[in-house]
């Protein structure tokens, strides 16, 4: 008895499932495939029956349209053991810049061939490698590193040292996303231990594998290495890393999850602050004064008027709103994101800003309603932007002189 591309009868009479020549559950299985020692392929092997394969059961989450387009999140140590090693370093690059700053005057990656065993450095004075500096060793293996993946590095910084290529560093780190195995782990705690072992690696870990020229153990380099403060090669720890680069502007672009609480906006103080606020304020009184055709020379006169005194403050308290949003994501994002944001509210606002109006009061509230009336989906500030925001960036725009209310 044959069905659809399968002989359901075996050879002792029992009823089975197997593919007729040629074909597997529909798709055809090439010529020289087919058999293996002169048997067909499948002697010997269970036939999956996919009426009894089990459906993947539902998650029981209600899916944003974000999770469509890129997928649930994946959390930052996973990301990082799938990083490639250029990759790797560059995360390095941004944690030692961004999280060290303070310890540093330079740091610099120094890529490809030639690097003399030194990925990131960062550099405490003026001298850069011939003064006080760290170097930190990144290392992207699929396993922590053991003693043998250390062996060559600590020979290429005894040697280029040795050489006067540089002076030795104030410390070394391994860094490495799996870390440091524990017999590494355990010869870094011990730098007597560490020289001993490296030294009876040195032929065959290091001896050919440092340079184009054989490094030997021997003579007046053997004695510097004896000396040597082997004291300065560290691990490095990797959760210490990720809560440091949490602080660096890179980390949201890098890993997401958003700018996180943003602190309440400080509340204008009663005085205007001259050295911030004077160009706007300015601007606002002289639209003010357009408006009822009065000179309104400071904000004692303004009272006169209540709805303007109440607009007055409210357009304060927005500046200061404004103000509160670009402190908040000048540490938490890259240099100029707060401007983009400013960029993107100025080309949407300026034509109206341009338009005819019967005075610059309307002109002051036309652009606001405008900027407010804005969709800013697309920039990453978007979700933190709050509508004072909005309005206050005008007057930031204004205070620069990009914006202006009156002829």
């Amino acid at each position: 008895m044959r069905g659809a591309g399968l002989d359901l009868t075996s050879a002792d009479g029992r009823a089975e499932r197997r593919p007729a020549d040629g074909f597997v559950l529909g798709f055809k299985v090439p010529p020289l495939a087919r058999y293996i020692d002169n048997q067909p392929w499948w002697e010997g092997r269970a036939i999956v029956d996919l009426k009894h394969l089990e459906t993947p059961a539902l998650t029981g989450v209600l899916p944003t349209a974000i999770d469509f387009q890129v997928g649930p999140p994946m959390a930052p140590l996973k990301q990082l053991y799938s990083y490639d090693s250029d990759e790797w370093e560059a995360f390095i690059l941004e944690w030692a810049f961004g999280a060290l700053q303070h310890a540093y005057t330079s740091v610099q990656r120094f890529t490809g061939a030639g690097d003399k065993g030194v990925d990131i450095a960062g550099f405490s004075d003026e001298k850069l490698a011939y003064g006080v500096w760290d170097n930190f060793q990144c290392k992207h293996y699929g396993k922590p590193l053991a003693p043998s993946d250390a062996w060559v590095e600590i020979g290429k910084m005894l040697w280029y040292s040795f050489q006067k290529e540089f002076s030795a560093p104030r410390a070394y780190y391994f860094v490495a996303p799996r870390e440091v195995g524990t017999k590494l782990r355990w010869l870094l705690a011990r730098p007597e231990k560490l020289k001993e072992e490296l030294f009876a690696a040195w032929e065959k870990n290091c001896q050919k594998q440092i340079s184009s020229q054989e490094v030997k153990l021997e003579g007046d380099f053997r004695d510097y290495c004896s000396s040597f403060d082997y004291k300065i090669f560290k691990p490095a720890t990797l959760l210490d890393i990720l809560e440091q680069h949490k602080t660096t502007p890179y980390y949201v672009l890098r890993f997401g999850g958003g700018l996180g609480l943003r602190p309440t906006p400080e509340v204008p103080p009663d005085e205007v602050d001259d050295e911030v606020e004077s160009r706007y304020v300015g601007q606002l009184l002289l639209a003010y004064a357009d408006h009822t055709k009065e000179e309104i020379t400071d904000l004692a006169t303004l009272k006169k008027w209540s709805k303007l005194d109440g607009h007055f403050k409210r357009q304060r308290e927005a500046f200061y709103h404004a103000e509160s949003l670009r402190v908040f994501v000048r540490d938490k994002t890259e240099p100029g994101t707060f401007e983009s944001l400013q960029e993107q509210i100025y080309k949407g606002v300026v034509d109206t800003s341009d338009s005819a109006f019967p005075d610059g009061f309307e002109r002051v509230k036309a652009v606001t309603k405008a900027a407010q009336d804005l969709s800013l989906q697309a920039h990453p500030l978007a979700p933190s932007a709050m509508l004072e925001d909005r309005h206050g960036i005008c007057h930031q725009l204004s205070n620069e002189d990009r914006l202006k209310w009156t002829e």
